[in-house]
């Protein structure tokens, strides 16, 4: 079983610690990926997963190449089943730092895996650039806009000890009888 923690458990409120460069190839950091992976796998709406929200204090989290399918919009995103017949991979983020936002911000309506079913507005830089290292250690840096943008937003802020809901307005309960209609 693959549980993500929910809030309440104080781990999600923790600043998460930096994975020692030497530690990343090792094999401690792949098992910790590989249930990471399941874990955001098993979730019908996941786009991505921080490690604290399996229960691990590390600067870690991946996304799911999944989201390159997904409409922007979380009220369209919510109405898609997943198709669990492709298989899809996962970018994978070790020790990430935002090194740049757009002066330019919306307001989007974010979820989490860590907050079930609830749903609100947060205002989000709409482009940001990420540095971390990949599951092989290798430095990158990735810019991005759109849905992609808001997810490095979002993970690094789990990875710091916060929750959308800390920052959301006009936040709802949409359990998913309500928010995965039939089409």
């Amino acid at each position: 079983m693959f549980a993500i923690v929910q809030t309440g458990d104080p781990i999600l409120r923790k600043k998460a610690k930096e994975v020692p460069e030497k530690e990343i190839k090792g094999s401690k950091i792949v098992a910790i990926l590989e249930r990471m992976k399941k874990a955001l796998d098993l979730e019908e709406d996941g786009v991505a997963i921080a490690a604290p929200q399996i229960g691990v204090s590390l600067r870690i989290f991946l996304v799911s190449e999944r989201t390159f399918d997904l409409p922007e919009d979380v009220s369209e995103r919510r109405k898609q089943k997943k198709d669990r017949s492709k298989k899809y991979g996962h970018l994978v983020f070790i020790n990430p730092v935002i090194t740049k936002t757009s002066k330019e911000k919306a307001l989007l309506e974010e979820g989490c895996l860590s907050v079930r079913y609830k749903y609100g507005k947060i205002e989000r830089a709409t482009k940001s650039t990420v540095t971390a290292f990949d599951e092989h250690g290798k430095k990158f840096t990735r810019g991005a806009s759109g849905l992609m943008a808001q997810i490095f937003q979002h993970e690094t802020d789990h990875l710091n000890g916060v929750l959308f809901t800390d920052k959301a307005t006009n936040v709802q309960d949409i359990p998913p009888k309500e928010s995965i209609k039939d089409v």
